[in-house]
């Protein structure tokens, strides 16, 4: 099944919102930690605010809205991916290698990348580190700790 990613678009606030709640609930089992995700994750008033104001990707699948990735410019070459995710049935399918690959293809000139993730999701950690992001430190958030990664090219 071919992937297609593309700009998102206001009418893909709430699919996108469904298989971002699949994917961090996915987590809470895996992990066995409260089922929770970053702030807003179930909100699509806050997906349609991150539509209109970030560069916010959908990731399909058969035209099915699968997962996303939501990325801040941070100026001068330096980009922050704030949410890459995917609705559990299409883990392990190289469908997130292909996001991320994407990221290195939509933005040429990006020279430092930084992202965070949740200290007990080690699947993740695997996964950045499978790209070249290295664990540059910790700090608490929202009651939990997470690790702070970057990438320079």
């Amino acid at each position: 099944m071919p992937t297609i990613i593309e700009r998102a678009v206001p009418a893909d606030a709430e699919a996108l919102v469904k298989a971002m709640v699949a994917a961090f609930h996915h987590d809470t089992v895996l992990y066995g930690v409260p089922e929770d995700g970053p702030p807003g994750y179930q909100s699509v008033e806050v997906m349609l605010e991150k539509i209109t104001t970030r560069d916010t990707f959908t990731i399909r699948c058969g035209g099915e809205v699968v997962g996303g990735m939501v990325v801040f410019d941070r100026g001068e070459g330096a980009r922050h991916l704030d949410l890459i995710f995917l609705s559990p049935e299409y883990h392990g399918q190289g469908i997130g290698s292909q996001a991320m690959c994407f990221l290195d293809e939509q933005y040429p000139t990006a020279t430092y990348w930084t992202l965070d993730t949740p200290s007990w999701a080690v699947r993740n950690q695997y996964f950045y580190g499978k790209f070249g992001f290295i664990k540059t430190g910790e700090h608490p958030f929202d009651g939990i700790t997470l690790f702070s990664y970057e990438r320079t090219r």
